[in-house]
């Protein structure tokens, strides 16, 4: 597939209540959105939304959200392979009405041996399941984001994928965090590419809109290494500070 925009619902309108950010997606001209947790409404209205307007559901994140607190995702925490096959038979049920095209397996919090090996067992089992069509992703966040997250490098991503060596499991870039991670996030596309199938789009170190940051991401070369070697989504995952309809220059300077 093309180059596609895509707009991340989450983040995106998010002055406005759920189901209306669709429209507004729509109405800016958007044919794809990613939803990082759709599980707080019924999937059936979700899907409402997403078929009225004509949009592809491009990702969602799992598993569920934890309300009462505590980790961020659950396939890395040793001992944890129980909840988070629980956790994922929900996932599947929204994967099933939504038929998003990714799902982002979160890892949780952990370190050591131990987590590398839940993590990739885990990863195993959710690529086994997974209904044909749906690509697995994991993506390092920085540790000013998710402090103590598992998976904070994109060596180590590269390393437990080839670990898992699943065809339906690839690699997220988000350039805010690859910069915040190795400071130069388009050295980081550029080595990693041929393992990456989903592009999220945030600049540094505010995770503001394309182009908002001081001496962040230098968005002019990440645009033309995404035109030169990659094909699939790229969304906008920033926090605006203005209407996010004036964040979204970055959809035109995508393609020039």
């Amino acid at each position: 597939m093309p180059i596609t925009p895509a707009a991340n619902l989450s983040l995106l309108w998010s002055e406005l209540p759920y189901l209306d950010r669709f429209d507004a997606a729509a109405e800016a001209g958007f044919g794809a959105v990613e939803v990082l947790f759709p599980y707080d409404m019924p999937a059936k209205e979700t899907q409402r939304a997403l078929l009225r307007n004509g949009l592809t559901l491009a990702l969602i994140n799992a598993p569920p959200p934890n309300y009462t607190g505590g980790q961020p995702g659950f396939a890395a925490i040793p001992g944890g392979e129980a909840r988070f096959a629980h956790d994922m038979r929900r996932v599947w049920r929204y994967v099933d009405a939504l038929r998003p095209k990714m799902v982002h397996v979160m890892a949780g919090e952990a370190v050591g041996p131990a987590a590398t090996e839940a993590f990739v067992a885990n990863l195993r089992n959710a690529a086994a399941e997974a209904p044909p069509g749906v690509t697995l992703m994991i993506e390092p966040l920085c540790p000013q984001a998710k402090p103590g997250y598992f998976l904070n490098d994109y060596a180590q991503a590269a390393e437990l994928l080839a670990a898992v060596d699943a065809p339906n499991l690839a690699l997220q870039f988000d350039s805010f965090h690859a910069q915040m991670i190795h400071g130069d996030a388009v050295a980081v596309f550029e080595e990693y590419r041929p393992l990456i199938r989903h592009v999220q789009l945030g600049d540094a170190p505010g995770r503001g809109a394309p182009g908002s940051g001081s001496g962040g991401v230098d968005f002019d070369r990440l645009f033309a290494a995404l035109r030169a070697g990659y094909d699939g989504f790229v969304s906008g995952e920033y926090i605006p500070d203005v209407a996010t309809e004036q964040t979204l220059n970055w959809v035109e300077a995508l393609g020039e």
